[in-house]
């Protein structure tokens, strides 16, 4: 893999190191598929990792903002967010429709004890981080 520099906000490891362990297991795991992700992406060397809405966020040139988090007032799930005015997750639900949980326009929702379609994730993600340079493609390079 290339190299890719992670510009990452303090302001992220305090987000993760509040979730409860077991939650903070899963989030770890989304973190590290979005970076691998991002890794595996030509000419994608830099990515920033910050806070928007208090949440674990990834931004790259020429990609749209994808969050993460989970909820108390939901505890048995966790979430990827996306701008709902894109067309990541009308496109993610015609691809992968079988393969995820949605929110509406604006979320992939994963319960506790599902198994991450990690490949299908993957494509996903890249979808997200390359989106303004994908979004006149009809599925968005997936």
């Amino acid at each position: 893999m290339k190299s890719l520099e992670v510009k990452s906000s303090p302001e992220v490891e305090f987000v993760f190191a509040s979730y409860p362990d077991s939650v903070r297991k899963k989030m770890m795991i989304l973190r590290e598929l979005v970076i691998a992700t991002a890794k595996e992406i030509d000419g994608l060397t830099h990515l920033e990792e910050t806070l928007k809405w208090g949440e674990p966020s990834y931004l790259a040139k020429n990609g749209s903002t994808l969050r993460m988090d989970w909820k108390s007032k939901t505890p048995q799930q966790y979430a990827l967010y996306f701008k709902c005015t894109s067309r990541l997750v009308e496109t993610f639900k015609k691809v992968f429709k079988n393969n995820f949980n949605f929110e509406g326009n604006r979320a992939i929702v994963f319960q506790m004890d599902d198994a991450i379609p990690k490949a299908e994730l993957k494509a996903c993600i890249k979808a997200t981080l390359t989106y303004h340079k994908v979004k006149h493609l009809p599925t968005l390079g997936i």
